[in-house]
């Protein structure tokens, strides 16, 4: 599937995965992590595409590696924190997520660091409807590529800003259906229309 907005796509869709930093909000510089509700920046359109996404009937679920949890940066409930102020900012925009879920782990520890597939599982733990075959994941790096392929769901790069971004990311780009500059333009194509 080259093309995101094809229309058997579009609708068979039920399900957009996205991941957080660097897709919903301005990312840290590589080796830096959001660690507080005052180092959360959301990035312009961001809370406008989820709206349009949800007037769509599409279910929201955020996905987020956070291994600064890990490394004693920052605690679940800080993470919890900004995932509440999040909220409050996308109901000013007629904006929801239906539901996060991050992985608090280091790499090697767990099964639900991205790309393995434990997040996946935690959703579908909650809303049993979900199925990867009609979902998407919208993400900026390649483990967030390579968690969508595995599970047989279509994925969509955010091209994250060079001096932010991860390495890795023409492999990313060379397992995602379809590159874009931003949240917005994804949902775009996604859509089939900008929204009117």
């Amino acid at each position: 599937m080259n093309h995101p907005e094809s229309k058997s796509f579009w609708r068979g869709l039920r399900t957009v995965f996205l991941d957080r930093d660097g897709v919903i909000n301005e990312k840290m510089p590589e080796g830096s992590y959001v660690r507080s509700v005052s180092e959360f920046h959301p990035l312009p359109g961001a809370a406008e595409a989820i709206a349009r996404l949800n007037r769509a009937g599409m279910r929201i679920v955020v996905v987020s590696n956070q291994r600064g949890i890990a490394l004693g940066l920052y605690t679940p409930a800080d993470v919890e924190a900004i995932h509440e102020a999040l909220s409050k900012l996308l109901a000013q925009h007629g904006a929801h997520v239906d539901g996060f879920y991050f992985c608090p782990h280091d790499y090697g520890q767990c099964n639900c660091r991205k790309p393995l597939p434990g997040l996946f599982e935690q959703a579908v733990a909650e809303f049993p409807e979900i199925a990867a075959e009609s979902s998407v994941m919208i993400g900026d790096s390649h483990s967030d590529m390579e968690f969508a392929r595995r599970l047989g769901m279509a994925a969509i790069l955010v091209e994250s800003d060079p001096e932010r971004g991860k390495p890795g990311m023409e492999q990313a780009g060379a397992l995602a259906d379809g590159r874009f500059p931003s949240l917005g333009a994804a949902v775009d194509a996604l859509l089939g229309r900008p929204d009117e």
